[in-house]
């Protein structure tokens, strides 16, 4: 066993010691002295030296003196002696620069403490004085303190569970005197016994926290219950099993781990992330998704969970959609107000792209995005109308059944008459649904994406804002939004 002090029983002998320091006596002139404290029992060699080798000479008084009498382990106290204690720690990080802590995580720990030896330690205070005024002055200011013990810590460290303690008075001997008094003794010696639990430790192991990100691979054998796979067997008696087939995960961006199909009986890897929560993006927030809740769970959570130190617009967030290898990458900054929401700076390269969508007149490098998106109420195409100009309207245009025919009863029926913003140049009334693209190819309208008809996701980018939309089959949404249910997205903290 290597050499290891601590100063365990230093530590309670000092602190009893502290405990007997800051008293004073008050002489018949009024003047108040401290009371000096030292560690020891007075012994004849001590005492000479004291008094210099005189005979005429005697220590000076008042004064305490402290010394264990008595060490004896204490079973009443026993515990199970391989108990082993864990704690994890989070530090705060520290900017070495400008010498200060940041509101930031730093290094997590796991603290392993053994379980500690629990011992009874005895100490006597001896009270020496040259009148009983003396004595009774010093006595009273102790054994007011005790009733019967007073507290002690021993340190301030946070993770040491063996810190606090308490002193107990257990007997007081009032004057080492008898009765009569002879004239050789000056000196009064009062003496106090008291008893104090304390325990011993082991030293503590420290070890780095992390997390499991990614399993590299499994030995166990699903499909026989075990962990041998055959490959140290004799080449003679060995058996033939086709292994399972493993998918290949395109990006290590994402966890994952290894199982095996209830139904195919096949090794599959699937993706995980922490507790199984997904996230749920609505422009550049993110929030977390656990069930049918959203927003309900703080980030902070997850982001302690994570090996590495969290640094705002640094931390990257990955996404993966619909189960493609196409991931989405942005930096993301906790929301100081509301840590149930992350802000989200997106890549624009890792964004999706737009798809092709036909028409009568657009240019063949602009078939991926519009030019607008309009309210057909509100808005008058007359001076974008140019050959190629697309647009996403968010309401219908010429809804009526009676487009195209007369309306009312003789003699007072006349013929349909629409807006005249979106008639065809021959005077003709266009037609189209909600949430439909439509183009204009210099003399008529065209419906190029009938959203009525359509139940593919389908991206396009709005030229205006360079904002890409998605067709889901009811509505248009940011083509990133949505719900990334969990293993379909991942946080990477650096640091």
């Amino acid at each position: 066993m290597q050499h290891f002090y601590d100063g365990q029983i230093r530590r309670y002998i000092t602190q009893i010691v502290r405990l007997m320091s800051g008293f004073t006596y008050k002489t018949n002139d009024g003047t108040i002295s401290s009371i000096p404290v030292m560690y020891g029992d007075i012994t004849r060699q001590v005492a000479n030296i004291i008094r210099e080798n005189s005979e005429n000479k005697l220590p000076s008084v008042p004064r305490i003196s402290v010394y264990v009498t008595n060490l004896e382990m204490d079973r009443s106290r026993s515990s199970d002696a391989t108990f082993v204690s864990k704690m994890n720690i989070r530090e705060r990080a520290y900017d070495s620069d400008n010498n200060e802590y940041l509101n930031t995580q730093g290094k997590n720990y796991t603290i392993e403490r053994p379980m500690p030896s629990p011992y009874t330690l005895g100490v006597a205070v001896d009270i020496w004085t040259s009148n009983t005024d003396q004595k009774l002055q010093i006595l009273e200011q102790i054994l007011m303190l005790f009733n019967p013990s007073l507290e002690i810590q021993t340190t301030d460290n946070y993770v040491d569970w063996t810190s606090l303690s308490v002193v107990n008075l257990d007997r007081v001997n009032f004057s080492n005197r008898t009765i009569p008094v002879g004239v050789d003794s000056e000196i009064d010696v009062s003496s106090l016994e008291f008893s104090t639990p304390i325990y011993i430790s082991l030293p503590v192991k420290v070890k780095k926290l992390g997390v499991v990100t990614n399993i590299i691979a499994n030995i166990f054998n699903e499909a026989t219950g075990d962990i041998d796979l055959g490959q140290s067997m004799p080449v003679l008696s060995a058996y033939s099993e086709t292994p399972h087939p493993i998918e290949k995960v395109a990006d290590s961006n994402l966890d994952t781990t290894t199982r095996v199909d209830d139904v195919t009986n096949n090794r599959v890897t699937t993706s995980t992330t922490f507790r199984d929560y997904g996230v749920y993006i609505l422009g550049n927030t993110a929030q977390l998704v656990d069930g049918r809740d959203v927003g309900t769970h703080n980030w902070r959570e997850v982001i302690e969970a994570y090996p590495g130190q969290y640094v705002a617009d640094v931390s990257k967030i990955t996404l993966r959609k619909d189960n493609t290898d196409s991931l989405i990458v942005g930096t993301f900054t906790l929301n100081a107000v509301n840590e149930t929401k992350l802000t989200i700076n997106w890549d624009s390269d890792t964004l999706p792209t737009g798809d092709v969508i036909e028409g009568p007149a657009r240019s063949s490098n602009s078939l991926t995005s519009i030019d607008k998106i309009v309210d057909p109420y509100n808005y008058n195409p007359a001076t974008d109308k140019t050959s190629g100009f697309r647009v996403l309207i968010l309401d219908d245009i010429n809804p009526s059944d009676n487009v195209g025919q007369n309306v009312g009863d003789t003699p007072y029926n006349f013929a349909y008459d629409g807006p005249d913003a979106w008639k065809n140049d021959d005077g003709t009334d266009f037609v189209a649904g909600k949430n439909d693209i439509i183009e204009w190819d210099g003399a008529k309208w065209h419906v190029v994406f009938d959203a009525s008809a359509t139940t593919t996701f389908t991206n396009t980018q709005n030229l205006t804002t360079n904002i890409i939309y998605k067709w889901t089959g009811s509505e248009w949404i940011q083509a990133y939004e949505g719900e990334y249910s969990h293993g379909n997205w991942n946080i990477q903290l650096g640091g």
